[in-house]
C-alpha cells in the first residue's frame, strides 16, 4: 500500500479529499518554481553593479570588467586592462566618496544593454554611462563613463 493511501486510510479520509489535500500541498511548491523562474530571467544586472558604486566597491566593481575595458574616468581614459581600470576606479572611489547613485535610464539590443545613472560622490554630482555585453551566461562591462557635470 503507498504511503498516500495508508495516509488517508489512517486519517479516515476519502481519497477524493486526499487528492485536494495533495493539490493544496503541490501548489505552493509549483507556484515558487515558475516565481522564481521568472525573476532569473528578469535579472537586472544593474542591480549588483549600482550597489558596488554606491558602496564605492572598487573590488567587487571591477569582477565585472572585461579583460579589456573602455574607461573614461576624470582626466584618464583609454582601452585599459582589468587590473589598470580597477586601479583608476579605485582612485576614483577614494577621492571621491559615494553618497548615492541612481539609474536614470536603461536600454538593451541583443547581447549588449546600456544604463545611464547619477553618482554623488565626494560633494560632487556625476554622470555615469555603463555598457554590458553578454558572454555566453556572463555579462560583462565593456565601457564605462564617470563625467562630472
Amino acid at each position: 500500500m503507498t504511503v498516500p493511501a495508508l495516509l488517508a486510510q489512517y486519517l479516515h479520509i476519502c481519497p477524493d479529499v486526499m487528492t485536494v489535500v495533495k493539490i493544496f500541498l503541490f501548489l505552493p511548491l509549483l507556484c515558487a518554481s515558475v516565481l522564481l523562474h521568472a525573476q532569473q530571467e528578469n535579472y537586472d544586472v544593474f542591480n549588483p553593479i549600482g550597489k558596488y558604486i554606491v558602496k564605492g566597491d572598487a573590488d567587487c566593481l571591477s569582477a565585472w570588467f572585461d579583460e579589456s575595458v573602455d574607461i573614461s574616468v576624470s582626466s584618464r581614459q583609454g582601452s585599459t586592462s582589468k587590473a589598470q581600470a580597477r586601479q583608476i576606479i579605485k582612485s576614483f572611489f577614494s577621492n571621491h566618496t559615494p553618497q548615492s547613485f541612481n539609474i536614470t535610464h536603461l536600454a538593451e539590443k541583443a547581447d549588449m544593454k546600456y544604463a545611464l545613472g547619477s553618482l554623488n560622490a565626494g560633494g560632487e554630482l556625476f554622470s555615469v554611462t555603463i555598457f554590458i555585453r553578454s558572454k555566453g551566461e556572463e555579462y560583462r562591462i565593456q565601457q564605462l563613463k564617470i563625467e562630472r557635470l
